[in-house]
């Protein structure tokens, strides 16, 4: 099988009648430059943001076409917006539907759901199935914010929800690590993601699609394409809460998933350190000007307790993530300890609150799985799920 490559992609691409229905989406310089990784091809079709509703049977003809092509194994294809494509997709005709085009999915909802249905927020599409939407973010890589996201979503599954957990660091994916998840997800019909799966958890990460070692060189469309992809193309199935693993910091992918997904909340994960809470801050703001609320502060490697005396030792200082909650006015979650085991079982892919869930530090993510369920108005009556592995 011989590689793919991205002139072939684009001469593909050609057969792919624009919106004036006269010209191709190449010629019409529609398309944005093509990725291509283990045979998946991913690129994005510039369009008006007031027509990608309209256009969207043109992406799926994009995306039809690139997949049956000899070698691919797979394709990701989004519209993005962009001022300048008004002149490049003018007002005409209604693009048909192409002859096996799926206009999208929809998944049986489960009247026994107790999750809080979230009502979209202006301009932001839901994803059915999904009751709370949840972002885990930090102003600043280091503190841990990986790691608290996948004991968060374990506390809740722990705590009788269904719970997902979605992987949004495009360029440092550690989920696939994190939760000793290894292989590529299937797909529905050619589209849908089956998510993977472990620990009770359905997971979607990028680190599930393209190698390890991968170096991700895209630039901002690419990146707001693929998340949007992940999320809203997944089969997640029913489920209470879904976890976004956020990358660190206040780019593009944080601003996209705040702008344009239905956030029910966010939790900030800081050390105590003054500088962290600086970074921090940042976070938190970003979130109130997009207007999504914070649930919450969590201080990671709050404290650090000697194995061999029980000894405590205040590494980074101590307390200041609570001050910093109070300050601002709004909850403190709690402090999660500095642990050897903590580190040996995220690098092992068995997180605390699966492989030790009647320990100490489980025991204080789930109770600060609890303190996020009560923020959004929820209750954990529902015994745990038993989840089937086929």
């Amino acid at each position: 099988m011989t590689d793919v490559t991205k002139e072939q992609v684009l001469e593909t691409l050609k057969t792919v009648r624009g919106p004036d229905l006269e010209h191709d989406i190449v010629e019409l310089g529609m398309v944005s430059d093509v990725f291509i990784s283990d045979g998946k091809v991913y690129f994005s079709i510039t369009v008006p943001a007031d027509r990608a509703k309209e256009l969207e049977p043109m992406r799926l003809a994009a995306e039809r076409v690139v997949k049956a092509m000899p070698g691919v194994k797979g394709a990701l294809v989004a519209l993005t917006a962009d001022k300048k494509a008004a002149a490049a997709a003018p007002a005409a005709r209604p693009v048909p539907n192409p002859p096996h085009g799926h206009a999208g999915h929809d998944h049986q909802h489960d009247h026994g759901s107790h999750a809080p249905q979230q009502p979209p927020r202006a301009g932001k599409i839901g994803v059915p199935g999904i009751g709370a939407i949840i972002a885990v973010a930090s102003g600043k890589g280091g503190v841990g914010k990986s790691t608290t996201a996948v004991n968060l979503a374990l506390g809740l599954l722990a705590n009788g929800l269904r719970v997902g957990i979605l992987d949004a660091d495009i360029y440092g994916p550690s989920m696939p690590r994190l939760l000793k998840i290894s292989g590529r997800p299937t797909q529905i019909d050619g589209r849908i993601i089956n998510p993977m799966e472990n620990y009770g958890l359905k997971v979607m990460s990028m680190g599930f699609l393209v190698d390890e070692e991968t170096a991700m060189i895209w630039r901002g469309p690419m990146v707001q394409s693929a998340l949007l992809q992940m999320l809203r193309e997944v089969a997640w199935g029913e489920l209470d809460v879904l976890v976004v693993d956020m990358p660190p910091g206040t780019g593009d992918a944080q601003l996209t998933m705040a702008q344009q997904v239905p956030l029910a909340g966010a939790v900030i994960v800081s050390t105590p350190q003054d500088l962290a809470l600086i970074d921090a801050r940042k976070g938190l703001n970003m979130f109130r000007k997009v207007e999504v609320p914070v649930l919450g502060i969590v201080e990671n490697m709050s404290y650090f307790i000697a194995p061999d005396t029980g000894t405590r030792y205040d590494i980074f200082g101590h307390g200041g993530a609570r001050k910093e909650a109070e300050r601002i006015g709004v909850p403190f979650l709690g402090e999660v300890p500095l642990t050897m085991n903590i580190r040996e079982t995220s690098d092992a892919g068995t997180p605390l609150v699966a492989s030790e869930p009647n320990g100490v530090v489980a025991g204080i993510y789930r109770g600060i799985a609890a303190k996020v369920w009560e923020q959004l108005g929820g209750q954990t009556q529902r015994p745990a799920p038993t989840i089937v592995f086929e």
